[in-house]
């Protein structure tokens, strides 16, 4: 079927720009801590990019309705390719303060072409899916999973990379990676896929449903919980604990890769509704619930440790993993149950600008609070997002809501 061969180009394409993606984060993490600059100095080389995926997301729904989806995706293959080649004009010779503000705006440049191009393809999972609510699960979560394991080799490659080839070397790579992955994606797909009348207005744009809207304010606390301690704050306290720069990438790669494994089946330990709401968001609030408590024990354990805080810390977050992959994944999902069928594309786009201002604040947060208070405060600030991520999740709608498309679905498992 065109509608499964469009998907899987889709989601091939994400998967090579988020291998570089990931690459690119370990690879500027670890060459400008080895030069010396503190855990803030650090979160500040990402603030731009993620603030330019707020405003990415939300006009990258616009531009995916009104030009298409294969457009907005190769838009942002070729930002990607801009901003890595930028980045490797870094200059060793440049002042800190040089360096830091080159590093901000290429990361910027980033930061759109990773919002644009997750837009767009998460969009062409609501496009192409015509299988009800069991499919769009099973689409939505094969792709979030699949795309997360991806950047978890990405992490390792970074790793790797700055090792073998050099933090310019590896750069150049990736942009030679991706070039092949942007002329084979606009090869491939219809033009006029994901393609409606646009909003007109910013008023019309941000005219969502109660349930959109709450989506995207539970989506803001759920990644910033994730980043306040995973972005500056768990690298270095493991390059502090003894661990090599391998190990750090090694670790920060194997939990990407086995929370994406997660995510991807994550279908199956959710109990589903043949309407796709009923069941679902009940799950939501309970796993949102027991993933509130482990930053929090895990926070306690790591100052109360006796010894090696640091495996501790990795049987922990293997917890939490496992748990803020489920949730994650059924997170996606709801939000394409909610959008709007004619407008997918800027339902998905203010919902992942949610999530990048999450992102940003985890950021800004993981380094003053690694700074300040190690990551024992990293967890403790994961804990206090989480559990008013809750508190939005307990005011969702359980039933069909009036912007969700009607459909006929089966029940779970006949399809």
């Amino acid at each position: 079927m065109a509608s499964i061969r469009h998907y899987l180009i889709v989601t091939a394409s994400y998967w090579g720009f988020t291998l570089t993606d990931g690459a690119l984060r370990m690879l500027v993490l670890l060459h400008f801590y080895s030069l010396g600059y503190t855990p803030f100095t650090l979160a500040s080389l990402f603030l731009l990019y993620e603030a330019a995926g707020i405003f990415a997301n939300l006009g990258g729904g616009w531009l995916a309705t009104r030009f298409g989806i294969p457009r907005m995706l190769a838009t942002g293959l070729a930002l990607q390719i801009g901003g890595l080649l930028m980045l490797s004009a870094l200059d060793p010779a440049w002042s800190a303060a040089a360096s830091v503000a080159w590093v901000v705006a290429a990361q910027g440049v980033s930061g759109v072409a990773k919002d644009l191009t997750k837009t767009a393809s998460k969009s062409a999972i609501k496009a192409t899916s015509e299988g009800g609510s069991g499919q769009l699960f099973r689409w939505v979560a094969w792709f979030t999973g699949s795309k997360n394991a991806m950047k978890g080799v990405g992490f390792f490659l970074g790793g790797l990379l700055l090792q073998a080839a050099g933090f310019q070397g590896a750069l150049w790579l990736m942009a030679g990676l991706l070039g092949v992955v942007l002329i084979s994606g606009l090869l491939s797909l219809p033009h006029q896929l994901g393609k409606a009348k646009a909003s007109k207005s910013f008023a019309e744009l941000f005219a969502k449903s109660s349930a959109v809207n709450l989506m995207a304010g539970a989506r803001v606390f759920l990644f910033g919980s994730r980043d306040v301690w995973f972005v500056v704050g768990l690298p270095v306290f493991l390059y502090g604990n003894g661990w090599s720069f391998t190990q750090v990438s090694g670790f920060l790669a194997a939990w990407t890769i086995g929370y994406g494994a997660v995510q991807a089946f994550a279908p199956s330990v959710i109990r589903r509704s043949p309407d796709g709401l009923s069941r679902e968001v009940p799950e939501a609030r309970i796993w949102g619930m027991v993933l509130t408590a482990i930053p929090a024990v895990l926070a306690i354990a790591v100052v109360a440790a006796p010894v090696r805080p640091d495996l501790i810390v990795v049987a922990g977050l293997a917890v939490f993993g496992f748990v803020f992959a489920v949730i994650s994944s059924l997170h996606s999902y709801l939000i394409l149950a909610y959008a709007g069928s004619k407008k997918a594309a800027e339902d998905v786009g203010f919902y992942y600008a949610a999530n990048a201002a999450g992102r940003l604040m985890g950021i800004v947060l993981s380094g003053l609070l690694a700074e300040f208070g190690g990551l024992a405060a990293c967890l403790w600030g994961s804990a206090a997002m989480l559990a008013i991520c809750q508190v939005v999740v307990l005011l969702l709608p359980s039933g069909v809501d009036q912007r969700r498309p009607t459909i006929v679905v089966s029940a779970p498992g006949s399809n």
